[in-house]
């Protein structure tokens, strides 16, 4: 599995890109451009966004300046709601994000006068895991997650969650209140109510990754590629949505039997970006021709052919 990094900004420039230009991978599309045969590109192409959708566009990004050296991509990670921020403020082409946009961000994008194109990348289980010593708790139902993270005023020990789990008190790490993570867990399973107030917040997953190692009586939530990439230090809990308990893997993400934890990737675009832009066009056809083989390399689980080739025909659209 490729290695990848929860930073809060990676900009991939100068010397990745002479890393990337020696060890991109053989199996990834040409870029559009060479692909007809065009010279090379210039310029730079500005992405920001959800740290669950950082690793797909890391990769991407990597991939793509091997075949286009004289292009800067800039990945970003401050969170769907903060990539949403830049995207409004035309500061961003690209957004990647961990749930749909919201009315009041598509409202403000209007206003703005930029028109967007929403394009699907693959699909995340979002896992629940406990410190790897947390030799009691093999499985949760959608009730006992609620019981675990809605605020009820009092400090939390497992055995308020059940009789025979330990008198510990419980320590939470959560995404931040700028991730899409954090946006669809309150609205699945939190259900808009208050989350417990002392949870760690982080828009960094790895931060999240550290504290549930750290903490034998850690539980934490995250996209499942942070998961995958760091199995050996954490347990993942199955959740029982009323059908029986059901662990996240690649084939019941897929299948969505891994409920109500299994969502959409995407990114965003700026339909004026694709049409003024000749590198943003020619990266964003890249993203969508290698979405799915790189998702499924940095742990996440691509979509249908079918759904990749309704996002080459919207982009072919743009592209008019």
């Amino acid at each position: 599995m490729r290695r990848f990094k929860g930073l809060a900004m990676t900009v991939v420039m100068g010397g990745v890109i002479a890393v990337a230009a020696g060890c991109g991978s053989d199996d990834a599309k040409t870029s559009g451009s060479e692909g007809k045969g065009s010279s090379q590109l210039q310029g730079e192409v500005i992405t920001d966004g959800s740290s669950t959708v950082f690793p797909i566009m890391e990769a991407v990004a990597e991939e793509y300046m091997s075949a286009q050296p004289d292009v800067k991509v800039s990945v970003g990670s401050s969170g769907t709601g903060g990539g949403f921020k830049k995207f409004i403020a035309g500061e961003t082409d690209l957004s990647n994000a961990s749930r749909p946009v919201k009315e009041e961000e598509s409202a403000m994008l209007d206003d703005k006068g930029i028109k967007y194109t929403e394009l699907k990348l693959a699909f995340d289980g979002i896992s629940i895991v406990v410190n790897k010593d947390n030799d009691f708790i093999d499985s949760l139902t959608v009730e006992e997650l609620q019981k675990l993270w809605i605020d009820n005023g009092k400090v939390k020990k497992w055995s308020d969650i059940r009789p025979e789990w330990p008198k510990e008190e419980i320590k939470f790490y959560s995404p931040g209140t700028d991730s899409g993570t954090y946006d669809y867990f309150n609205e699945v399973i939190l259900e808009e109510k208050p989350m417990v107030e002392n949870a760690t917040l982080s828009e960094d997953d790895n931060v999240l990754v550290q504290g549930v190692e750290g903490d034998k009586n850690a539980i934490g939530f995250f996209g499942f590629a942070y998961y995958a990439e760091n199995k050996d230090k954490l347990k993942i809990i199955s959740i029982d949505n009323g059908k029986g308990a059901v662990e996240p893997t690649h084939e019941t993400i897929k299948s969505g039997e891994y409920a109500p934890l299994s969502r959409p990737l995407y990114t965003y675009v700026a339909n004026k970006s694709v049409a003024e832009k000749e590198q943003v066009a020619d990266y964003t056809q890249f993203v969508i021709e290698n979405a799915g083989e790189l998702s499924e390399e940095v742990g996440y689980i691509s979509l249908p052919e079918e759904e990749y080739q309704k996002d080459l025909d919207k982009l072919k659209e743009l592209k008019k």
